[in-house]
């Protein structure tokens, strides 16, 4: 496995982060994903430049509670909405127009409406943004030259050296044999 030492800053001796395993088609990513899944592995993520077919179930992901976030807050949009309409309407600043009611469900809903399309697309924007753990400013892995091809044609796995399972020999021998000698050492610095 290549060494990736070489900018350490400040007299601060880098920390081994992890490692970075390099493949050439999704195919081989996903094969990798089930054999580090079925390894036991814990802390690892895979890097695509595209969406892969079949990726999420070879990492045994669970499906993501987005789709409740948004729904929620569709729900907090539309309550809103009919309750803005009543409260300016019916309490705040009531005015009889030709013996009209002061609040109608009717004439409340184009705003009911916008307002749930917009609580949903905040719920859905900010939950994405905590849900992935963004702004993420800094990550060890991009400290190493080849992971800037996992936007273009390259896939990758990371490994982090705290994943409970790394510990022996016959870790380190199974990213190795993922790799087939594409192995890199990540130094956090």
């Amino acid at each position: 496995m290549a060494n990736n030492a070489s900018r350490s800053g400040a007299g601060v001796p880098p920390r081994l982060w992890g490692y970075l395993v390099e493949f050439e088609t999704p195919e081989a990513l996903v094969a990798a994903a089930r054999r580090m899944r079925e390894a036991g592995m814990t802390r690892w993520d895979a890097h695509s430049p595209f969406p892969v077919h079949g990726l999420d179930e070879a990492m045994g992901l669970p499906r993501t509670r987005l789709p409740w976030v948004v729904f929620v807050g569709g729900l907090v949009g539309g309550c809103c909405g009919l309750l803005l309409q009543w409260w300016m309407n019916a309490v705040d600043y009531p005015y009889l127009v030709s013996g009209k009611p002061f609040f109608s469900l009717p004439a409340s809903i184009p705003v009911m409406f916008e307002l749930t399309i917009l609580f949903s697309a905040f719920g859905a924007f900010f939950g994405m943004l905590a849900a992935n753990g963004l702004p993420l400013p800094y990550h060890a892995v991009m400290t190493s030259p080849r992971f800037h091809r996992a936007t273009a044609d390259r896939f990758f796995i990371s490994i982090e050296a705290n994943d409970p399972r790394l510990d022996g020999a016959d870790a380190k021998q199974l990213i190795e044999s993922l790799a087939g000698g594409r192995a890199e050492e990540i130094w956090d610095e």
